[in-house]
């Protein structure tokens, strides 16, 4: 930590006025006639210095060491401090009546590149080509606060106000992303490879990392449910754009939760600092030096040897130096009657599907088949639960639930095909045989009664 009893230059310009007095001070604390002072001068002239910006050491003329002497004298360091041009950022070249239309301009048409400006200039004959150069006009916007991130700012100009901010306790706010690595080769194939990771805001607490080879919402429902299941839901969640957050069942589960879903603003990285940072110490701490691994298995393991003995346990500057493990584990976290049945609930989706003519439907990208035969072309509710997506869908007739298969046409080829589709459940009860009956009247038998039937 730097001692703040260092007396130290405020600044560039003070630390030169310090250099141009240790080489006139000698000078200047003596008294010297004016022939005495000329010669000393003179001898000075003769000796190389190394300005504390320069790599090369250099001499200094007699009219510059007189210079800075008489002007140490009448102000002391003060005015030895090197000063700017009083024209500087105004674009000498430039009348008034240019460098306002240029202003005027930037101000109109904040998105548009100081190139583009000047070529449409230079085209339409407002300014002469080869007399205002590139760099002139940019000093001038950056001289009236036009740069190019003036785009980004906020009403008159003024930088967007930004606050350090945090969650009031753990559990508050969880932040979620994902970090895109290099590309291992997996049975001679190149595989992408990403990082998903929960992040608590109060103590940058690590809920959850896992990596990948997709970037899709059940990916990151996944996760999610792995963090839940440990830590309880949290009482808001922040992610980004991407279309990996912004699916209808990821919404849904954070509303049946309770959970407040959030979005940061687009293109204003910025505003996710703490998950920026995360990302960065992950990438040097393992991204970074991950070799020719060939499988996720190798690359999650690292993850969570990082995370577990270095990240948790290391001292963390957003958190005043402590560790995210003592920050995290040393504040009461609240009880609540949250469990796996709720979890479930919450994560269980509904689809309306038309059962074809071959017992099967479609849901999420696959065919599924059900022994339900009297279903066909019949619409249907279809249940899955993203707690586990290898879970097969579910159809819920008459209070039962009747799990779905995947489609194999090859075994089907082999299947029995009964004269009735229908399964136990809807085996008739009432006895009815048309041909029987017939045989019966033929015969001259008399019609059998529900009491003979019973014998």
């Amino acid at each position: 930590m730097t001692d703040l009893t260092d007396l130290k230059p405020k600044d560039r310009a003070e630390v030169i006025a310090l250099f141009r007095s240790e080489i006139i001070g000698s000078v200047a604390r003596r008294e010297l006639g004016h022939g005495d002072l000329e010669q000393a001068l003179a001898e000075l002239s003769q000796q190389r210095f190394r300005s504390p910006f320069s790599k090369a050491s250099r001499s200094f003329s007699v009219p510059t060491l007189q210079r800075w002497l008489y002007a140490y004298k009448r102000g002391g360091l003060e005015a030895l401090r090197p000063q700017c041009r009083r024209d500087k950022g105004r674009g000498r070249e430039l009348t008034e009546e240019q460098r306002q239309l240029l202003l005027d301009i930037r101000r109109e048409n904040p998105d548009a590149a100081t190139t583009v400006i000047l070529r449409t200039l230079f085209a339409d004959g407002r300014l002469d080509k080869g007399r205002i150069s590139l760099t002139t006009v940019r000093r001038l916007y950056q001289q009236h606060g036009l740069d190019s991130g003036f785009a980004e700012r906020g009403p008159k100009g003024r930088r967007k106000v930004r606050l350090r901010w945090q969650a009031e306790r753990p559990g508050a706010l969880w932040h979620g992303d994902v970090c895109h690595g290099a590309a291992i080769l997996v049975k001679t194939k190149k595989q992408p490879v990403r990082i998903h990771a929960l992040l608590d805001d109060a103590s940058r607490y690590c809920l959850a990392i896992e990596a990948m080879h997709q970037e899709r919402e059940v990916d990151m429902l996944k996760l999610f449910v792995r963090a839940v299941r440990r830590h309880g839901p949290p009482d808001a969640l922040y992610l980004d754009n991407g279309s990996t957050y912004r699916g209808n069942t990821l919404s849904l589960a954070c509303a049946r939760m309770g959970c407040a879903l959030i979005h940061a603003k687009p293109y204003d990285a910025p505003a996710r600092g703490k998950m920026e940072r995360f990302w960065r110490t992950l990438r040097t701490g393992v991204l970074d030096h991950l070799g020719s691994v060939t499988s996720l298995h190798d690359i999650n393991t690292r993850l969570l040897a990082f995370v577990d003995e270095h990240y948790h346990r290391a001292p963390h500057a957003g958190i005043l130096g402590q560790t995210p493990h003592a920050v995290y584990t040393n504040v009461a976290h609240p009880v609540d009657s949250f469990d796996e049945t709720k979890l479930r609930d919450a994560l269980t989706i509904h689809a309306r599907r038309r059962v074809r003519r071959d017992s099967t439907l479609p849901m999420d990208g696959d065919d599924w088949e059900t022994d339900l035969g009297f279903l066909a072309g019949q619409l249907v509710t279809v249940h899955r639960c993203m707690v586990d997506p290898t879970e097969p869908p579910w159809i819920e007739h008459e209070g039962r639930n009747f799990p779905l298969r995947p489609v194999d046409p090859i075994k089907n080829a082999h299947r029995t095909r009964g004269k009735d589709c229908r399964d136990k459940a809807h085996e008739s009860k009432v006895p009815f045989d048309p041909p029987s009956a017939l045989l019966d009247q033929a015969m001259g038998r008399s019609a059998r009664t529900d009491s003979e039937d019973e014998s």
